[in-house]
């Protein structure tokens, strides 16, 4: 009766050691590539998020310019139409044109007052959608610098060999896309 035993040498554990920790580094490098892409993925986001907010707001600014250039346009008006009713001396011939003109003004003071009154509710508008653009900023910049603390982490945990770093990179990485989920509702 024979019987077969297998005697492991010094080398056959080094050799079974190092193809473990390849296999870590193996693991850490597909880790750290998906965290790179959606760091990547978040940084895309946040950038448009951001531009489509300065955007926005640019566009609400302008608009509240018109408007006051519009409000300027209509007191300088109502400040011609009171001077004209208040004309002292006029005969009756140039009171009657100078009636005449002050409801001219009157009637044109209502236009500028609707222009007016559309650039400040277009601005309003603009202003809202910038605050709407703008509000997943926050979550998007907290997520990328958390998964890009858990890219760091991966890449002690390979250097280090400290397993642990890699459970407290994965923790990071998910808590950063919970911000970047967060970061949508």
């Amino acid at each position: 009766m024979s019987e077969e035993f297998e005697v492991h040498g010094q080398h056959d554990h080094a050799v079974e050691h190092a193809a473990h920790e390849n296999s870590l580094g193996r693991w850490v490098a597909m880790f750290t590539a998906v965290l790179a892409t959606i760091g990547a993925i978040i940084a895309y986001q946040n950038a448009g998020s951001e531009s489509l907010g300065l955007e926005l707001k640019n566009e609400a600014i302008l608009k509240k310019s018109e408007a006051s250039d519009q409000w300027a346009y209509y007191q300088a008006k109502g400040i011609k139409q009171v001077i004209i009713e208040h004309a002292a001396g006029a005969s009756g011939a140039e009171r009657a044109a100078l009636a005449a003109e002050a409801r001219r003004y009157a009637d044109e003071k209502a236009d500028i007052q609707k222009a007016a009154r559309t650039f400040d509710d277009e601005a309003r508008a603009a202003d809202a959608a910038s605050a709407r653009a703008f509000k997943p900023h926050h979550h998007l910049a907290q997520a990328l610098a958390l998964v890009q603390v858990a890219i760091a982490l991966a890449a002690l945990t390979v250097l280090t060999r400290q397993r642990w770093l890699l459970v407290i990179s994965g923790l990071s990485a998910l808590t950063g896309v919970g911000f970047w989920i967060a970061a949508w509702y």
